[in-house]
């Protein structure tokens, strides 16, 4: 297609690019996007984090339809909306946030189906939906416009807008721990205040005037905030979680994993909270280890019982407020490698609550780490006596419902590999233990057979003779909060004193109960199942069990993930167990973004066309278009979730993967869009090269990645992230030309190449939100693998539909009416041909 056959759009003039303008717009949208998840989570709940994502593509997707099917919005001038744009950008994310923060809502009476509480509190929901999908919807109309009338410089602008994209990345895990999630929100609006204040600074009209004044209180108030944030209105959590702990906390602090809120309830322990929600506690310690008897009747000396001499070696992943710091040294261990994951905990106990904790992580042979428990287990040469995973992902063994909020978040810490890892670290008699609270275990013993049924796959990929000798589980009820299960596991199998030593600790343990141990019968029922059965009998139990608890592994990490989603459409209409929030919750949540996703789209992207359906006809292309746009969103959305998920343990952070991958993508994603401006003539012949670069890629990614990072891990991290960004490079690069190349199509098949070219970026922003939901379920599913083979496939179908309509002649189309009858008569119209805009 020759660049000639896109029509010049006087809107964009030669004298005003726009990239630093759509660099900054785009820097504030992903910055919005990233707090936005932090603060969602800490309101209602981890799974409410994908309704951000798919909200904010949504409604960056309804701006560029607002742009396709206005007259009168594409009538006002490219100054105009950047500058109004960005003042109204500002505005929506302050009253958004007010508007989100104080919200009460109870988001388990939603799924009582039928009561006045299930219709008020989807009524909330939907507005702080809402709330979201606006903050969103100025940001989509100012970059479809630059894009719609930029159309003959596209590269440079989506290259733009990705670089800004991939800056916010960058910066917002230090702004996420150094301002805050909100202050970071209200920072986003600053920015575009800022940005819509410097666009206007030289207009004369009355309306450009009173922007002016508008904008320049909203700019002051805003600042004000980011700088003082104790003025920022306190976030309501929801009524399903406990009374905002903020309230009386001693510490609070927003991390990059949790918000963090100490809470001083007991004269000898102080709880942690995460995320609202009670995680672990800090406990007093004078430093005189005889005074820790509590623990002689704990279900912590378990794993002390089961050893014949006190370790030498120990390792807890986990850490938070160091209770199993106390238990290690009260039962002698001599050397501690203790990890925690959240860097607010860590400085909790090694900083600010030092005192309190009996600086605990100062005590002889205590090593306090601040990391990911699997990346450091996997740069360790030494040889452990005790792996402690002590419930990791919620911080506290006993609180089932914490650990309920991760039910669709990636469990590395639980996979078959982390497993065999943790066994190759250990001593010829060193043992694995984890502990899990259950919710009610002679029901439903969920995580104790999901983890037996992984470590006896671990234990048999290690070629094991009979994993049944190494293996024992203990149940410890408890009246205040759920029942807890000890999971004991050890390379080579247990000796007949070691079981001896593990029941007498059991019975020390006032009612806990022994449930599996080695040539012995002590109880029936799913966990001795998974322990016993073999061959068809294991299949056909795990067949027949109401929920998900075979083995998991690396390619689709979901611990916490136990009903298929089947089972979840099948019973959609059934009210849940509110005591129970992995029982499906999660991934109801799931398809309630689809629902939500499915209504704002057939509002905002779809309806409006029906009212322009005549004229809309005469575009040429649509069908091909559409699909070639909407392959694009899905397989841009496979790519960057697996690649992220792939990355997780080479980084060491889940936070590090997450803005590293995003950067890097993003950013050579644009170099990619910048470089395709040299083949645009030739996309139909290029593209077919650039999926087999693809392919190889994949190939790479899926049976190369793994031996690399694993030779690498040893490294430091500025190493793996250089590393990282090499790997991903080649991506990017490829990735990056696609849409360039489809903009540049559709804006020469139509002499309203403004609307065609926003159209476009509608359905690639609506799809995108599908293949963000559709990552997760295909990956709970199926696995990562198969995503990322999708991924290249959707690729595949875009290099062939690419060819359809990609260097088709130029179709006049009638001008398209306007649905919308915006009242813009006081905006200053575009201007005519070679004035400035």
């Amino acid at each position: 297609m020759s660049k000639r056959a896109i029509r010049p759009r006087s809107t964009a003039t030669a004298n005003r690019t726009w990239y630093f303008e759509i660099f900054v717009v785009s820097f504030a949208a992903l910055l919005l996007e990233i707090s936005y998840t932090r603060v969602i989570s800490f309101k209602l709940y981890y799974y409410y984090t994908y309704l951000v994502i798919g909200l904010a593509l949504l409604g960056i997707g309804s701006g560029a339809v607002f742009v396709a099917v206005s007259a009168r919005l594409r009538a006002v001038s490219t100054k105009m909306i950047m500058g109004v744009g960005s003042l109204l950008a500002a505005a929506s994310v302050l009253l958004g946030f007010v508007v989100i923060a104080a919200l009460p809502i109870h988001t388990a009476l939603i799924w009582e189906y039928g009561t006045a509480a299930s219709y008020k509190n989807v009524a909330v929901l939907g507005l702080l939906c809402f709330m979201l999908f606006a903050t969103f919807l100025s940001i989509g109309v100012m970059i479809s416009t630059l894009f719609g009338r930029g159309a003959e410089r596209i590269d440079r602008l989506y290259f733009a807008d990705l670089i800004g994209a991939g800056l916010a990345c960058v910066v917002a895990v230090f702004l996420q721990s150094s301002l805050g999630p909100p202050a970071s929100i209200l920072l986003a609006g600053l920015i575009l205040a800022v940005t819509g204040l410097w666009i206007v600074r030289d207009e004369s009209t009355a309306e450009s005037t009173a922007a002016r004044a508008l904008g320049g209180i909203l700019a002051v108030g805003l600042a004000v905030l980011v700088a003082a944030p104790g003025l920022i209105p306190d976030i309501r959590t929801e009524d399903g979680k406990p009374e905002n702990p903020g309230d009386l906390a001693l510490e609070s602090g927003w991390g990059p994993v949790f918000r963090v809120d100490v809470e001083d309830t007991e004269p000898a322990v102080r709880l942690i909270y995460h995320d609202g929600l009670i995680g672990s506690g800090i406990y007093r310690f004078d430093g005189d280890l005889g005074a820790l008897t509590r623990f002689d009747d704990n279900f912590r000396r378990m794993p002390f019982d089961v050893l014949e001499a006190e370790p030498r070696n120990e390792l807890i992943i986990g850490a938070a407020g160091g209770h199993e710091i106390l238990a290690s040294l009260y039962f002698g261990a001599e050397s501690i490698d203790a990890v925690e994951l959240n860097p607010v905990t860590h400085k909790i106990v090694t900083d600010t609550m030092a005192d309190y904790s009996g600086n605990l992580a100062d005590q002889p042979g205590v090593s306090y780490v601040l990391g990911d428990g699997r990346s450091f287990l996997a740069r360790q040469d030494k040889r452990y006596d005790l792996i402690w995973f002590v419930a990791p992902d919620s911080y506290a063994a006993n609180n089932a419902a914490s650990s309920g909020a991760f039910v669709l978040s990636e469990s590395y810490l639980y996979t078959e590999e982390m497993i065999l890892d943790a066994l190759e670290h250990l001593s010829d008699d060193g043992i694995v233990v984890a502990q899990f609270g259950e919710f009610v275990f002679d029901e439903k013993p969920n995580r104790t057979a999901r983890y037996a049924a992984t470590a006896r796959s671990a234990l048999e990929e290690l070629g094991v003779d009979d994993h049944r000798d190494h293996l024992m589980v203990a149940t410890t009820p408890s009246e205040a909060v759920a029942p807890l299960s000890t999971i004991i596991v050890k390379r080579t199998p247990f000796t007949a004193d070691e079981v001896d030593r593990f029941l007498a600790s059991v019975a020390t343990v006032p009612s806990s109960v022994p449930q599996a141990a080695p040539n012995r019968v002590l109880a029936a029922g799913p966990v001795n199942q998974v322990i016993d059965l073999d061959g068809a009998e294991l299949a056909a139990f795990y067949d027949s069990y109401p929920y998900e608890v075979s083995a998991i592994t690396d390619d689709s990490p979901f611990f916490w993930h136990f009903t298929g989603f089947g089972d979840v459409l099948s019973n959609i209409f059934d009210p849940i167990d509110r005591r129970d929030p992995e029982d499906s919750v999660g991934e109801r949540v799931l398809l309630l973004l689809l629902g939500f996703s499915a209504i704002f789209a057939a509002v905002f992207l779809l309806l409006p066309f029906v009212a322009i359906r005549e004229a809309w006809r005469e575009l040429p292309a649509k069908r091909s278009s559409a699909l070639y746009f909407a392959t694009l969103g899905l397989g841009f959305m496979f790519f960057e979730i697996t690649m992220i998920q792939k990355l997780t343990l080479f980084l060491g952070f889940p936070t590090y993967s997450l803005t590293v991958t995003l950067a890097a993508i993003l950013i050579f994603t644009g170099i990619g869009a910048l470089l395709s401006g040299r083949f645009t003539d030739r996309s139909r012949s290029v593209t077919p090269a650039l999926w087999l670069i693809l392919a190889l890629l994949t190939g790479f990614y899926q049976w190369g990645l793994t031996p690399l990072t694993e030779a690498l891990l040893p490294q430091p991290l500025a190493v793996r992230i250089a590393v990282s960004f090499l790997v991903l490079a080649p991506l990017g690069l490829i990735l990056g030309a696609f849409m360039p190349f489809g903009l540049h199509a559709v804006a020469g098949l139509s002499s309203r190449s403004d609307e065609y070219v926003a159209w476009a970026w509608a359905i690639n922003g609506f799809f995108s939100v599908i293949g963000s939901v559709l990552t997760t379920i295909l990956s709970m599913t199926f696995g990562f693998r198969t995503v990322l083979f999708a991924g290249l496939t959707m690729y595949a179908f875009a290099v062939v539909i690419l060819r359809a309509f990609a260097g088709q002649p130029v179709a006049e189309t009638p001008a398209l009416p306007d649905p919308l009858e915006l009242d813009l008569d006081g905006l200053k119209p575009a201007p005519t041909a070679g004035s400035p805009a």
